[in-house]
């Protein structure tokens, strides 16, 4: 059984950066993929990036790309999305995901989940 936790989460100006981390606790940790997802208000949930565990492959939604970095840290089973040039449509709540997936950007291929932590981008 696996738990997620996210953190990092704050009120910030349009342009600038935050880093959120994800502590993935039980043991063994053999989930293939952890995922970051958001969701807005009266918005679906979107995929944002994700990272394979072991070889270290990232995915990005494309308005990210270029902007976010997604990375890890085994012996702490983190993960990190480090977030900059935040816009104001960056604003929603921040999900991570852990899973044995197929389609990395399905959310519904994921088995757990954190419970979110708050992004705000003010323009």
């Amino acid at each position: 059984q696996l738990q997620l936790a996210e953190s990092g989460g704050g009120s910030v100006q349009a342009g600038d950066s935050l880093r959120l981390s994800c502590v993935v606790s039980g043991r063994p940790f053999t989930k293939n993929v952890v995922g970051w997802f958001r969701q807005a208000p009266g918005k679906e949930r979107e995929f944002v990036a994700a990272i394979y565990w072991v070889a270290g492959t990232t995915e990005y939604q494309d308005s990210v790309n270029g902007r976010f970095s997604v990375s890890r840290d085994g012996p702490t089973n983190t993960a990190y999305l480090q977030m900059s040039r935040l816009r104001s449509e960056d604003t929603a709540t921040y999900f991570c995901a852990s899973g044995w997936v197929r389609n990395i950007r399905n959310a519904d291929a994921y088995d757990y989940w954190g419970q979110g932590t708050p992004v705000t981008v003010s323009s």
